[in-house]
């Protein structure tokens, strides 16, 4: 995304359009990659020191689920940008290593297929149906029965310190 100063008036510029996914350096094979170009809409203005744009930016990202495992188009938007760049003598002015910084931050850790509208993730439906399995209730004193499971535990004395002093 490069920007000649000479287009840029004292008085500041509106600049929309896109640039191809690909400036966004994501491997192919990795867990996210764009399914389209990033999209800008951006004020764009300079003074002596240097060139600053704020707007929005946004691009179409196909992420791999946390949970799950499968792959699902996530719409990501960038509402609030800020980029700024020091003038240092070239006259034109490449707004790219700043553009895919930002849209790199802004990508989620771990992220879920279900935040995507209509999108129910396999994984989320197998823990829901599963059942819940609570220890059974001893009916004379409302407390749970202990199984011989816990038997071992049941005769631990924890009323005593682990480590001596």
């Amino acid at each position: 995304m490069k920007i000649h100063l000479h287009q840029v008036p004292e008085t500041g510029v509106h600049l929309e359009g896109e640039e191809p996914g690909s400036i966004l350096e994501l491997p192919e094979d990795g867990h996210a990659r764009a399914t389209g170009p990033v999209h800008y809409a951006l004020e764009v203005g300079r003074n002596d020191q240097g060139l600053w744009a704020t707007g929005t930016m946004a691009v179409d990202l196909e992420l791999q689920c946390a949970r799950c495992g499968e792959r699902f188009i996530y719409p990501l938007a960038l509402n609030d940008v800020a980029l700024q760049v020091e003038l240092s003598g070239p006259e034109l002015i490449d707004l790219t290593p700043q553009v895919r910084e930002d849209i790199l931050l802004a990508l989620p850790a771990y992220p879920h297929c279900e935040w995507v509208e209509g999108n129910v993730c396999v994984a989320q439906e197998r823990v829901s149906a599963s059942p819940i399995i609570s220890a059974p209730v001893d009916a004379d004193n409302g407390a749970a029965a202990s199984s011989p499971a816990w038997g071992e535990l049941d005769r631990l004395n924890i009323t005593k310190p682990v480590f001596p002093d």
